[in-house]
């Protein structure tokens, strides 16, 4: 069995376990060898892989390291030469300063255990157990400064536990007293985190100079969750078809019509985000913002003060940086709405709808803005189908199908219908079977494997034959 030898137990300080030298009061790497310069992708991972591991005892956040970790992306191959750059370096004297300089402490017996989220400007030599940071790139593609608050109360309360077996006895969130109770009640990701808590939440910070400067992580909202009164109103679409990205809204001084078009290559997501940057950028005065596109609808209400991660498309990329960066800058308020495109319900937000729906579509159909109501009017004397309603018309798939949805007569004697691509089952075991052919060359002239499958049951026969017959 397992047995300790005498001669290996550490009984006078410092204690080396694990990679690192503990002392009385304090915690440290062990001496680790710093390569400065890594010529290839190789020695370039196992460097961070070596600074990811320090960074909790050291202080090093994310954003310190992110110049090395960004050199990591762009091929598999270890063999592919590196070069750093001067933000790299600098990265490099970061981590050396803090191995000679910083250290972690050891608790104190007597005193309990708090969890403060801090900014990342703010350091200072407290008795700090561990440091807890926010990953290089965040999981989604855009995360709230909530979600960002409740990773970090999760990240530390796994951890505490794991070194010491408790809990802490008071949590700091980084927000105003007013904001505390609110997202305590209303915020999901925050309810997790703080599931079977039993201590204290407190928004006032302990009395330290590391706190005595206020800062908050949650800045004031500036998207309104009501309509706003008397304000422009705003209508934007795009279309992956003819690369038409739109604006339209009616001037509230000479109520006419305006739009402003741009021709936008990419998917239509790209074209409907280059709307909403256009919009952002063009009116700084409140508005409230339509669009037919639940995506853009999604991110617009989520963009204010998120952290963004890098997706593999540069174009949405750049328009999603843009979005963000304006409303995180916003002074005035804005409402976003998302409605149900291809609709006829009566009134102006329907009507801007069409509008922008019409001038995103292509050319040949933007010359016949009544093109969709004379379908209606053709389907309410005929009675089409989808396919016909397309091919008569030249809708799209969606169009043709909000006007027989909205067919009272089609709606009252249409028949249930399967869903395509679905094979009949038996009702009995051994009622109906489904067989294919696996041709396996190593058995030979039986290399013919006979598969069949109960459709009722599941279960499965299979058997070698000379042929597929």
């Amino acid at each position: 069995g397992f047995e300790l030898q005498a001669e290996k137990v550490q009984r006078t300080s410092p204690w080396k376990h694990l990679g690192l030298k503990i002392t009385e009061t304090s915690i440290v790497p062990q001496a680790i060898k710093i390569n400065d310069n890594p010529r290839t992708l190789q020695e370039l991972h196992q460097l961070c892989g070596s600074l990811n591991w320090v960074r909790p005892w050291l202080g090093l956040t994310s954003k310190d390291l992110a110049p090395l970790f960004n050199l990591l992306t762009g091929g598999g191959d270890f063999t592919l030469p590196r070069s750093l750059t001067a933000e790299a370096r600098q990265a490099i004297w970061k981590a050396e300063e803090a191995i000679g300089s910083r250290q972690a402490n050891r608790y104190l017996p007597h005193l309990p255990f708090q969890l403060i989220v801090l900014d990342e400007g703010r350091k200072d030599s407290l008795i700090i157990i561990k440091w807890a940071f926010l990953p290089h790139q965040p999981s989604k593609t855009i995360t709230t400064p909530q979600e960002l608050m409740a990773s970090l109360v999760i990240k530390g309360r796994a951890r505490l536990r794991t070194l010491v077996g408790c809990d802490f006895t008071c949590i700091y969130l980084p927000i105003i007293s007013d904001q505390l109770e609110h997202l305590i009640q209303t915020n999901q990701n925050l309810q997790f985190a703080l599931d079977s808590y039993s201590g204290q939440i407190s928004s006032h910070r302990p009395k330290h100079k590391l706190f005595n400067e206020a800062f908050y992580i949650i800045p004031r909202e500036v998207q309104s969750r009501k309509p706003i009164k008397d304000a422009l109103t705003l209508f934007t679409d795009g279309s992956g078809r003819s690369h038409r990205s739109v604006i339209t809204w009616k001037d509230l001084k000479t109520w006419k019509w305006e739009s402003d078009v741009e021709v936008v290559q990419g998917s239509p997501q790209v074209a409907e985000l280059s709307a909403v940057v256009r919009a952002f950028e063009r009116f700084p005065e409140p508005f409230n913002l339509v669009t037919d596109s639940a995506y853009v609808a999604g991110v617009v209400m989520r963009a204010e003060g998120v952290l963004l991660k890098e997706v593999s498309n540069e174009r949405i990329y750049n328009s999603l940086s843009k979005l963000v960066k304006l409303i995180s800058h916003r002074e005035q308020p804005f409402y976003v709405m998302h409605v149900r495109s291809h609709t006829d319900l009566p009134g102006e937000v329907a009507e801007g709808n069409q509008r922008a729906d019409i001038l995103a579509s292509p050319a040949e159909l933007a010359k016949l803005p009544l093109v969709f109501e004379q379908a209606k009017i053709s389907h309410a004397m005929f009675h089409q189908n989808v396919p016909a309603l397309v091919r008569m018309f030249h809708l799209t798939r969606d169009q043709a199908k909000a006007i027989v949805a909205t067919c009272p007569s089609c709606q009252t004697y249409q028949l249930p219908s399967l869903g395509s691509g679905v094979n009949k089952r038996g009702i009995n075991s051994g009622e109906v079977w489904q067989m294919d052919v696996t041709h396996f060359p190593e058995f030979g002239w039986l290399k013919y494997v006979h598969v069949s499958i109960d459709t009722f049951s599941g279960a499965v026969f299979a058997s070698t034959h000379a042929g597929e017959k």
